[in-house]
């Protein structure tokens, strides 16, 4: 019912919905210091209040939550299906070929841009979805609410003051995830942890190691200095590492002893099987030269063993689970800064439905302990999962058959979006199956016939579940 006069809504709106994208991707809305009425900067202040002006310009009672949130009411009804968004971007980064990330173009039938696809194109999406189902007339007796944040590339601390002040509705969805549905994200354990140790002066020893920027990116890149020991004896055992991990190690001498240079492959710390660590790399070779006994060594020969260069699972630590609706327990060894006189590091794991603190967080921290090293975690993010077979997801699912021709289904992910910590919250596209739209990466784009579809679909939405 309505498909076809959804249809032609959305696609002779084509144009004013590029438009109104690339008013919006125009914007360097990258979290910034606070400022006074400003929580995340002056980008994220003022692609909100255009946000909100657009959508008041099209008949939508709007709410603006301290600059933290805006939200975009469809109607006075009760309050039946949120539509979570964010308009906050991730910085320009370097690489740009088809255009500079905030002059969006639109070329070959994509849009170009930084936020076309993450997320000011599907919010967009989103809110053409409600004025296609607002100008139609098509009659609805529940409320739809568009809620755009400012903060979710950072924290979601954006999304944590709405929700202090309002009940989530009865149904949310992101289209800030994967078609079909994402119903499954995911725990997190963040682990911080360290040792400290007696320095030594004996030869050869190392001097410092250095590697990662930030917990949820697998290194690819890692250093470190040894001293005491000839360089070509260094290389001797890198080559032999490099044959065992695929790690490309780089030995030089320098003024102070000899500096290896560890290049693997980045990867995010949801998909660490992507990537090659060069941290585990470059703790392996360490581990492998013939260092002076001496308490440093001991510990990073220990917490080699416990996290193993290609132990993407958690296998040695014991955590190893995995079920069959989420899938298996990653590991990301993330960040690690040896001194002569202790170390410091980060792991980044994302658990399963199975995986709670009783046996994932309690048996690292007791095997760490075991080794001299002390995790200082006592909690976890606990996984999310939404029933597959309920009403919600399996109308969200054949809406989306209905409109792609795609099969539709559920799926699990190791990162987490705005509705994590919601009871009834899923992601709901926007990215299509096989396509990669370069997300926080250089020449991100987003494909405008699918972004249509998402307009047509999301509408198609708010019509079954809030008639």
């Amino acid at each position: 019912m309505y498909r076809e006069k959804i249809e032609a809504y959305i696609d002779s709106h084509r144009q004013e919905m590029i438009d109104d994208i690339c008013t919006l991707c125009r914007i360097d809305s990258q979290k910034m210091p606070y400022s006074a009425g400003k929580p995340y900067g002056e980008g994220a202040f003022r692609v909100l209040n255009m946000a909100l002006d657009l959508a008041h310009g099209y008949g939508f009672e709007i709410n603006n939550y301290d600059n933290y949130v805006g939200t975009a009411d469809l109607n006075d009804g009760p309050a039946q299906l949120d539509i979570l968004a964010h308009l906050d971007v991730v910085p320009a980064g370097e690489g740009w070929t088809v255009t500079e990330a905030f002059k969006p173009v639109e070329k070959d039938g994509k849009l170009y841009g930084r936020g076309t696809s993450d997320d000011k194109g599907p919010a967009v999406a989103a809110l053409y979805a409600m004025r296609c189902v607002k100008e139609l007339g098509i009659p609805l007796t529940k409320n739809v609410r568009l809620i755009l944040g400012t903060d979710e590339e950072c924290g979601s601390s954006d999304i944590e003051h709405y929700y202090s002040v309002e009940k989530e509705a009865p149904m949310t969805f992101s289209p800030d995830g994967e078609f079909p549905v994402v119903n499954i994200e995911k725990g997190r354990l963040e682990g911080h942890f360290d040792s400290s140790f007696e320095p030594s002066e004996a030869l050869p020893r190392l001097a410092s190691f250095i590697s990662g920027t930030k917990a949820n990116v697998v290194p690819g890149k890692a250093q470190a200095l040894v001293l005491g020991l000839e360089p070509e004896a260094v290389l001797a055992f890198a080559k032999k590492a490099q044959e065992e991990t695929g790690i490309c190690f780089t030995v030089s001498a320098s003024e102070e002893g000899v500096s290896i240079l560890a290049e693997g492959k980045g990867a995010h710390a949801s998909t660490p099987g992507e990537g090659r660590n060069a941290l585990t790399g470059l703790l392996k070779l360490i581990a492998s030269l013939p260092l002076a006994p001496c308490p440093q060594f001991e510990a990073l020969k220990a917490l080699e063993g416990l996290m193993p260069h290609g132990d993407t699972c958690g296998r040695v630590l014991g955590v190893n689970l995995s079920d069959e609706l989420s899938g298996e327990l990653t590991l990301a060894f993330s960040m690690l800064t040896v001194k002569e006189d202790g170390l410091e590091g980060v792991f980044d794991s994302r658990c399963p439905i199975c995986s709670n603190e009783e046996n994932t967080l309690k048996v690292i921290k007791e095997r760490m302990a075991k080794a001299g090293i002390v995790l200082h975690n006592d909690s976890m993010t606990p996984p999310h999962h939404v029933d597959g077979d309920s009403h919600f997801v399996r109308t969200l699912n054949r809406v989306y058959e209905e409109y792609t021709g795609l099969k539709g289904g559920c799926l699990a992910i190791g990162g987490g979006t705005y509705v994590h910590g919601l009871k009834n919250g899923v992601a709901f596209g926007a990215s299509f199956p096989g396509t990669d739209t370069h997300m926080h990466g250089a020449d991100e784009f987003a494909v405008i016939d699918e972004l249509l579809a998402c307009a047509k679909i999301f509408a198609q939405v708010i019509v079954e579940l809030c008639a």
